[in-house]
């Protein structure tokens, strides 16, 4: 049963690529154990690629998905990004059949794919379950944050395995912490050596330019 479920999964990943492919959209899934600061780095993010004209469509939209609250997607929209949540219920993660409904529920709302340059899936908060769901994304973002230790990556392999870049954030909390930081990027070699790795503050902006930069986000062209 498993196995059938991640075919077809992999199946509508596949039709999700070709989609965001052909409207020419920047898809990242972000994923994290609950409370790394997913929620507050998308608000920073916001901030970073808010159109300098108040009249624009924002380029940026988000797809939340938790097991039972809407609180990130009502923060996101109090910044002014377009957010649709997706409640889950039991499902620990996300697939991909649940993300392509949510783009035409976007779509619906007014925020069609062609419209946007960024689209960011906010995984349900779980470092085990969404490590094997393809969702057709353009690069899978994991979040390390300072609080949680550096021996996370080591706990966790598959997902670490997985990404492409390698967030650690709440950097400005890391002295007060004891996080040992050349500790954490020796694990993150280790597991993970394909993946870029950024030290990020949301609170401060300390490595937003250099997470841009590892999205390809340096210029976000503006939707009218």
């Amino acid at each position: 049963m498993g196995q059938r479920l991640l075919v077809h999964n992999d199946a509508q990943a596949a039709a999700n690529r070709a989609h965001f492919a052909a409207s020419g959209v920047r898809v990242i899934n972000l994923l994290s154990s609950p409370g790394s600061g997913k929620t507050a780095l998308l608000e920073r993010l916001a901030r970073e690629l808010a159109p300098s004209d108040p009249g624009a469509r924002h380029p940026m939209a988000v797809i939340v998905g938790d097991l039972a609250t809407d609180n990130d997607a009502r923060r996101l929209r109090a910044a002014g990004v377009p957010a649709l949540q997706i409640t889950t219920g039991q499902a620990c993660h996300l697939e991909a059949a649940m993300v392509h409904r949510a783009l035409h529920d976007l779509a619906h709302l007014g925020h069609p794919l062609d419209g946007l340059a960024l689209l960011v899936v906010e995984n349900v908060g779980n470092l085990v379950c969404p490590a094997a769901f393809d969702l057709g994304e353009s690069q899978r973002v994991v979040l390390l944050s300072v609080t949680e230790g550096e021996d996370k990556p080591l706990k966790y392999p598959a997902i670490f395995h997985s990404a492409d870049v390698v967030v650690i954030s709440k950097s400005d909390l890391a002295e007060a912490c004891g996080f040992d930081g050349p500790q954490a990027r020796g694990h993150l070699a280790r597991v993970a050596p394909q993946a870029r790795i950024v030290e990020v503050s949301s609170r401060t902006g300390d490595g937003i330019a250099e997470l841009l930069g590892a999205l390809g986000l340096e210029r976000v062209p503006v939707a009218g």
